[in-house]
């Protein structure tokens, strides 16, 4: 049987990711998904999203962990992450992609941690292909505080060895990532306050391609940490600087839920709203978001587990 074009191209995305992720993308400890992560709150175990390009969907255990992922482009091709944990540690992540509706072996991969307590903390990662191929194998060292120190990496192309270092000045706290010896990334968090006493948290985060300077991202957080602005920034060779060449300003209402967004870029200005619905249980989650004037729709179907009081009133 013929593919059709949005298949293959689908294929070619996914298995151009599955190639070239661990080599080029930044590398990080593994992260556990909770609740607050998709907006949700309450004994929700299942959330389902209908967005424009599909549908996700979202379950998660009653401690609040995301447990299983599906991405839904169509009726035939969807992708599945299942996650497994043990003690709230993330103990196996399995990434199951299907094409016209059967399971492709080639891209879908799985990933095995184990956790080293017995003196300082270490994870290790092991990645391998469902046609049984060992990928890649993950070392992550911390030291006595907890902190993500050294990450190492190898496969049958060799070693990387990733080292984190963390240092303070004058109330600033900086973290500089160094991908065999070179800078790969930096990123400081400072606090100031303003007129009224209110503290805010700014986070600039550099990237550098080859040890020299490429990109740079300031996020400004409030005291309740919502991001209240972002500014990009991109690297001018000739000035030997950052140049900002985009900027977003967030408002919020009292629940924490986001009310509008700015975004400048050089003179020109674009503002989105968001208007929500919600499903009316104590916990207030919304189920249906529109941003205008865009009109984009995105509607969510969300269910609770059934030993709490969670009824919707008729």
């Amino acid at each position: 049987m013929q593919k059709n074009d949005t298949t293959l191209i689908l294929e070619i995305l996914l298995l151009i990711a599955f190639l070239l992720f661990p080599y080029k993308t930044f590398t990080q400890e593994p992260r556990i998904f909770t609740l607050e992560d998709f907006d949700l709150r309450g004994t929700v175990q299942s959330c389902l999203v209908i967005t424009d390009y599909g549908k996700e969907e979202f379950e998660f255990n009653k401690e609040g962990l995301l447990t299983k992922n599906v991405t839904r482009y169509n009726d035939s091709d969807y992708d599945i992450t299942y996650y497994k944990y043990s003690g709230g540690q993330l103990k196996e992540k399995r990434d199951e992609n299907y094409r016209e509706g059967e399971f492709d072996k080639q891209t879908s991969i799985a990933h095995f941690f184990e956790i080293d307590t017995s003196g300082t903390k270490k994870v290790s990662e092991k990645i391998i292909s469902y046609n049984g191929d060992a990928l890649d194998i993950y070392e992550y060292s911390y030291d006595e505080d907890g902190k993500l120190i050294k990450i190492i990496r190898s496969n049958n192309e060799g070693l990387d060895e990733t080292n984190i270092e963390y240092s303070k000045y004058k109330g600033e706290t900086t973290i500089t990532y160094f991908l065999n010896g070179v800078v790969l990334r930096s990123i400081r968090t400072s606090f100031k306050k303003n007129r009224k006493g209110a503290k805010s948290k700014i986070v600039l985060t550099k990237e550098f391609i080859e040890g020299s300077p490429n990109s740079a991202q300031e996020k400004i957080y409030d005291s309740e940490d919502k991001l209240r602005s972002l500014k990009e920034f991109n690297y001018d060779e000739t000035k030997k600087s950052f140049v900002a060449n985009k900027s977003v300003n967030y408002t919020y209402d009292d629940k924490g839920l986001l009310l509008k967004e700015v975004e400048k870029i050089k003179k020109s200005a674009k503002t989105k709203d968001y208007i929500y619905q919600f499903d009316g249980t104590e916990f207030g989650n919304w189920v249906k978001k529109i941003v205008t004037p865009q009109n984009l729709f995105t509607t969510r179907s969300i269910s609770y587990y059934e030993d709490e009081k969670t009824e919707v009133p008729e």
